[in-house]
């Protein structure tokens, strides 16, 4: 009998610790990801990084009638929505000078689609 007293207080606790473990982490230190938020790319020398930046280097160029050369990502975010947005900060050369440009490209791999929705200098 002893024993069945001890047994409910002793779930409840373990219930306690579970629920409080569970949602603690979010509130200290750890980041919880936000459907649809943008979110860093950690490696952006990733080849496929590459890959999209180079392609809104050469819609860009398409587009605007210029010549840009594609140097390397700085740094960018990716956004999954239907398919993934990618928001990349790079580097590109017009001639001699390099500038910093802002290339937002949304893709859809499961149907080879990609599209660029912006392209700015910044």
């Amino acid at each position: 009998m002893k024993t069945d007293s001890l047994l409910l207080p002793l779930l409840l606790m373990v219930a306690f610790l579970f629920f409080f473990n569970g949602t603690s982490g979010n509130a200290v230190g750890r980041r919880s990801l936000i459907p649809g938020g943008w979110q860093p790319i950690k490696d952006v020398r990733d080849a496929h990084v590459k890959e999209i930046a180079q392609f809104a280097v050469t819609e860009h160029n398409k587009e605007a009638k210029t010549n840009l050369k594609f140097q390397k990502v700085i740094r960018g975010e990716s956004q999954v929505v239907a398919g993934t947005n990618y928001r990349l900060i790079l580097a590109a050369k017009d001639g001699r000078a390099s500038s910093k440009y802002e290339a937002v490209v949304w893709e859809k791999p499961w149907e080879s689609f990609r599209n660029l929705t912006s392209f700015k200098r910044v």
